[in-house]
């Protein structure tokens, strides 16, 4: 009988297999909200205009890292856009939801080129794993915590 190995959270491959289901979350939110953007019948000029609209909160870096994350997550949260779907549905207003779909498409596309929500370490240290040159480091537990 062949046993099967058991990935621990300290195992690179566990880490790998969490890393590609993350990522793989992102395109099916991205490819999800852009066909629900098409319904809504919006110009995709609209669409072009928007989706990156939402990195502008990285201007809150420049009030320092601690700000900047709290600016960054608040906007690239899916709670934010997914309460404008809620309160389009609620309140009989459809036009607020292809602005709601565009920031959905724009937070699922970042987290499948794994920009994650960050930590106040710097903009570097995300949910999904460290960005750049050092990838495989960690957030220390002390630091981790802010």
């Amino acid at each position: 009988m062949v046993m099967a190995t058991e990935l621990t959270a300290t195992d690179p491959m566990a880490e790998l297999h969490v890393q590609v289901f993350l990522r793989l979350e992102g395109l099916a939110v991205a490819v999800v909200s852009a066909l629900f953007y098409a319904r809504t019948g919006a110009s995709w000029w609209l669409f072009a205009a928007l989706w990156l609209l939402p990195d502008l909160s990285m201007l809150g870096y420049l009030g320092g890292p601690k700000l900047g994350a709290r600016i960054y997550n608040a906007i690239h949260s899916y709670v934010t856009p997914g309460t404008l779907v809620a309160m389009s549905i609620l309140l009989k207003s459809p036009g607020l939801l292809p602005y709601a779909f565009v920031w959905i498409f724009h937070i699922g596309v970042d987290r499948l080129m794994g920009y994650g929500l960050k930590y106040p370490q710097g903009f570097g240290w995300t949910h999904l794993g460290r960005l750049g040159k050092r990838r495989a480091e960690t957030i220390p537990a002390s630091q981790a915590e802010g």
